[in-house]
């Protein structure tokens, strides 16, 4: 089979590294899921009026901001659900759920997006660390009890506002403080309690094979599973429309690779490409 992206050179790394017993890993970002229309909300897309003050998603995205106004940031965040009920998982998804599906316990995946759409796609919960949280649950403001509830079931739209009915749902059913997005703010820290920080770095370690996708290495923990997979002899392949911090780390490696384009067209090469090998063996 001829590849527009995967050449020769690749192609047997690839053989070598699927010969082993090392994980695949594959680590998203939001670019991954623009493809199915969800913008990343640190553009424009993000921005959030309250009266005459244009808040910008740094600062939307606190735990600071959720002190002084939850409901604002609900208001935010019940928005950006229903953008994402609205979508649905793309080829890359697809992409590297298939992936799971070949390798099974050789595979992590790990997502910085808060949008469901892995799960939506088919990748199991037990092998995804979501380290940025999801849409898909909340918990408590208070941290009353550290349990994880379900997301409301409702959204908004830009402007809309809360009916008193509404609010209520936004309370803990445990001891009636206003709930959370389940999701990392700017001026909070990665954990393995809620945020699977030991776990994503524990894989690194253990990654023959990484694929970054459509995230370009703003924050710190995805920074360090790259390094670690690097200082590890792995195998790093940066999928990116764009060139970004992570291009320069791979760019330096022995065994890095960075493809340019969109992450719908480039993950299903690797379907097909380790779909040959598994039929060699």
């Amino acid at each position: 089979m001829d590849y527009a992206f995967i050449d020769k050179e690749m192609k047997e790394k690839l053989r070598e590294f699927y010969g082993g017993s090392r994980k695949l890993t594959v680590l998203t970002g939001a670019g991954l899921s623009a493809d199915s229309g969800i913008p990343t909300f640190r553009d424009v897309e993000g921005f959030w009026t309250v009266g005459s003050i244009n808040y910008t998603p740094e600062e939307m995205a606190t735990y600071r901001t959720y002190r002084a106004k939850p409901l604002e940031v609900w208001k935010w965040y019940l928005y950006r659900k229903g953008i994402c009920l609205k979508a649905s998982p793309n080829r890359g998804h697809h992409a590297i759920r298939q992936l799971e599906e070949i390798f099974g316990d050789r595979f992590r995946l790990i997502s910085q997006n808060v949008d469901g759409l892995h799960l939506v796609a088919g990748n199991s919960l037990e092998r995804t660390y979501f380290v940025h949280g999801t849409l898909e649950r909340c918990r408590c403001g208070e941290e009353c009890s550290g349990e994880l509830f379900p997301f409301p079931d409702f959204a908004l739209e830009k402007g809309e506002e809360l009916t008193e009915a509404e609010i209520e749902k936004l309370k803990c059913p445990k001891c009636s403080a206003f709930t959370r997005p389940h999701v990392l703010w700017f001026d909070e820290f990665y954990d393995e309690k809620y945020y699977r920080r030991d776990s994503a770095l524990q894989t690194a370690k253990e990654t023959g094979l990484l694929l970054i996708v459509g995230t370009s290495g703003a924050t710190t923990l995805p920074q360090l599973v790259v390094q670690n997979t690097i200082a590890g002899n792995g195998i790093v392949i940066d999928i990116n429309k764009k060139t970004n911090y992570f291009s320069t780390l791979v760019e330096g490696s022995s065994d890095g690779f960075t493809l340019r384009g969109s992450s719908s067209d480039i993950l299903p090469e690797f379907v097909a490409c380790f779909g040959e090998l598994a039929a060699t063996v």
